[in-house]
């Protein structure tokens, strides 16, 4: 791995840990409120967050969003996410392996299933690096990690943000339907801080995609990580992107592939608006990374904090499970 994309991993780890990176602007979910049940009619004690996603039962409608891997930082970081993954029944993503394609060595930095053998787990590479390296060897990193499929990530700002970022997305949309057609595994879309609108979305979907992340405005500006570590002056785009609970209201309907809305998600209600929404899953990264330098237990504490939460709210709309959610009127304020 170059010593630039190796110093580039572990810095982004650091500046998430010691500087405010998140958007000024919400996520836009305090907009959006659920129906109150004042007479639920059910015991709290009996709610059911289980559901499946692409096949595979998740315990919750919880996803730990990619982070990070390919540095010695990063390898503990995967490892304490994942055994907490594992221990609650849920699934989790690595951060993009672009450096396993420069070193194949480093494997070991995202490679989790050791501790995490039955979670739904996703590769990870930029949408860009598709055309940049041979198709066989990026369908190779599902394999080498023994993941359920591959998140192809879209990061237009954050190149922008970066001295040496790509700037060319010209043929972009074409790498990823070759992708789609060629690779057994679902092919999940994300962005990464900035959105996915419902007309996109249908592209994605004509390209091939399984799901999708919306990963919407509203939690880590990734245009201001990297501004930190450049010094570059992107302040005029530090806000760019569709709050997340506004590209989520524009994805769904759209389209009937799962989805994942994340972007802000800090709290179980958050996760409760969304599933009402239409989202199938809920990821967050930022608010488990410093649990996750810590131990495994400290990010299933912060997780578990969040179902409560969500039950919380399940129990005030009168929703005994995650169907009965989604089917709960939803109040845009």
């Amino acid at each position: 791995m170059s010593e630039l994309t190796k110093s580039r991993k572990d810095d982004h780890i650091r500046i998430c840990l010691e500087k405010d990176v998140e958007f000024i602007k919400s996520n836009g979910f305090e907009h959006v409120e659920l129906e109150h049940k004042a007479l639920p009619e059910i015991d709290k004690e009996e709610i059911d967050l289980s559901t499946k996603f692409l096949g595979k039962k998740f315990e919750s409608p919880l996803f730990i969003e990619a982070m990070t891997g390919g540095t010695k930082k990063g390898e503990k970081i995967n490892k304490n996410l994942a055994k907490a993954a594992e221990s609650l029944g849920i699934g989790m993503g690595v951060g993009s392996q672009r450096a396993m394609l420069e070193d194949p060595k480093l494997v070991r930095t995202y490679f989790v299933r050791d501790v995490g053998p039955s979670i739904f787990l996703l590769g990870n590479i930029g949408a860009v690096q598709l055309g940049q390296y041979d198709i066989e060897k990026i369908i190779s990193l599902v394999g080498s990690i023994k993941a359920d499929g591959l998140a192809i990530h879209l990061n237009v700002a954050q190149e922008l943000a970066q001295q040496e970022g790509d700037k060319s997305w010209k043929g972009v949309f074409n790498d990823i339907k070759y992708l789609c057609k060629k690779a057994e595994f679902p092919v999940i879309a994300k962005e990464t801080g900035c959105g996915i609108s419902g007309k996109l979305s249908k592209d994605l979907v004509r390209a091939g995609v399984k799901a999708i992340d919306i990963a919407g405005a509203g939690g880590t500006s990734w245009v201001k990580v990297d501004a930190y570590r450049t010094e570059e002056d992107v302040s005029h785009i530090e806000e760019w992107g569709i709050p997340t609970a506004e590209a989520l209201k524009d994805v769904v309907g759209k389209t009937k592939i799962p989805i994942i809305a994340s972007g802000g998600i800090r709290t179980g209600v958050e996760v409760a608006k969304a599933i009402a929404m239409g989202a199938d899953l809920a990821g967050l990264a930022l608010p488990l990374l410093k649990p996750a330098t810590e131990s495994p237990g400290s990010v299933r504490k912060h997780l578990e904090k969040m179902i409560s939460q969500l039950k919380d709210a399940m129990f005030m709309v009168g929703a005994r499970n995650l169907n009965e959610l989604k089917k709960t009127r939803v109040i845009y304020a």
